[in-house]
């Protein structure tokens, strides 16, 4: 997501290298999500749509078999903030919804966006929530286990 806004890439470009990785047998992660002007706005639904679609015109929607999803606020990425349950579970809801012509559920979909060992129970329990992309908890081995527990013993 920080590529979108720090190195000015479009969604076309991040389309063509979804695509590029699907080529050569990569499983590409395709980070989307909105900035905090965008979410005050009330423009995320428009914002994830937006990141989505010329990735689906790219490589056609019966590819994100292949492709792993990360929702990843840019207002949350580092800051410490982190989007509630209901909000991260709402916006996988959307996402999932963009993808529904002919997903069928297949997507795998991450919630990255200060990801930690609070909030990871809550995270896991969401239902459209696949798993976490996990930042600088990580590097936590305390932290990290109890995010590892919160999602395996969710799946």
């Amino acid at each position: 997501s920080e590529r979108r806004s720090l190195n000015k890439e479009t969604s076309t470009l991040i389309a063509h290298k979804v695509q590029l990785a699907l080529e050569l047998g990569i499983t590409p992660i395709l980070c989307i999500g909105e900035s905090e002007a965008e979410r005050v706005a009330k423009h995320t639904e428009t914002v994830l749509a937006s990141q989505l679609q010329p990735v689906i015109d790219e490589i056609g929607i019966d590819k994100f078999a292949n492709v792993i999803i990360a929702y990843e606020p840019v207002w949350a990425i580092g800051t410490g903030k982190t989007a509630s349950a209901d909000q991260a579970q709402a916006m996988h809801a959307v996402i999932r919804g963009c993808l529904a012509a002919a997903d069928m559920g297949n997507t795998q979909i991450l919630y990255g966006g200060s990801v930690n060992a609070a909030n990871a129970n809550e995270l896991a329990a969401c239902p459209d929530v696949n798993g976490a992309l996990v930042g600088g908890a990580a590097l936590n081995i305390e932290a990290f286990t109890v995010i590892v527990k919160a999602f395996t013993e969710q799946s």
